[in-house]
């Protein structure tokens, strides 16, 4: 299994800045977000100084540029801290960890997912920081002529994620719900190679998040599904094998805060934690 890998290196100035308070609750099971400090990371003094070392963050496909910018703006807080995302499929993400990879932090886009996770003893509590629903794309200019759901998807090339993927369990969901029947010409195992074969013009049609459709831009063009009540869950946890829980708890922390919020929110289009 390739798992696309990218390290954010801290280049500014070290700065005498330390962890975030600890999660609360690092145990087993699950927490809900009021119950994680919400302020911005950075700003508490600790005994052992500032933040350092290796940081290894899995993360969903869906949260690459989020979590890139995110990293950023983290860095600037802990400069001393170098972080390396793997993104990938969720369900990819926790087979790796099962299967020996290490990582300290572990984001996945579906409840679903950090369950299995969590019933493997893969992580510590797992805490809600972003929601995500469903939307059509089709290549600039939709040469196709797809206007939904609907008859006009006949014939045209449609790619969905697979079942096993956070996005595709949610494509099952919705159209189990809305009563229609999808035919895709492939399935994927991430939400991120659905966008590129539609960007690419590839595929005619594709199912993916809203924030994955923001991210294409002009590339694509959006097609709003009918109303529904699909709502994906994007929880976030420390691995129980981390070697640097400090500044795995400072950078969850630092998701949660008002800083993170709003970049996830405002910048990238998540919706908020508990969102339905």
């Amino acid at each position: 299994m390739r798992i696309s890998r990218r390290t954010i290196m801290a280049t500014a100035p070290a700065l005498a800045l330390a962890a975030a308070a600890a999660l609360a609750g690092c145990g087993s099971g699950s927490t809900s977000p009021s119950q994680v400090p919400t302020g911005t990371a950075g700003t508490s003094q600790t005994s052992a100084g500032p933040l350092s070392g290796e940081l290894t963050v899995f993360a969903a496909a869906s949260l690459q540029e989020a979590f890139t910018e995110l990293a950023t703006h983290f860095t600037e807080h802990h400069p001393q801290v170098s972080i390396t995302f793997d993104f990938q499929g969720s369900q990819d993400l926790v087979t790796a960890l099962a299967e020996g990879s290490t990582a300290d932090v572990l984001a996945t886009a579906s409840s679903s997912t950090m369950k299995k996770a969590t019933e493997q003893h893969l992580v510590a509590a797992s805490t809600e920081f972003a929601t995500n629903v469903l939307t059509l794309i089709v290549p600039a200019g939709n040469p196709a002529g797809v206007t939904g759901l609907d008859s006009s998807l006949e014939g045209a090339d449609l790619v969905v994620c697979a079942p096993a993927v956070p996005c595709g369990e949610a494509t099952a969901k919705l159209a189990t719900e809305l009563g229609v029947s999808l035919n895709p010409v492939s399935e994927e195992q991430k939400v991120t190679d659905v966008r590129g074969k539609v960007e690419s013009g590839e595929a005619d049609v594709g199912i993916v998040y809203t924030t994955d459709a923001a991210g294409a831009a002009d590339r694509v063009m959006t097609i709003a599904l009918p109303s529904n009540s699909v709502v994906n869950h994007y929880p976030i946890a420390i691995t129980k094998d981390s070697t640097n829980t400090g500044a795995a708890q400072a950078f969850v922390t630092f998701i949660l805060s008002e800083e993170g919020q709003r970049i996830l929110q405002d910048t990238y289009g998540f919706g908020a934690p508990g969102a339905e």
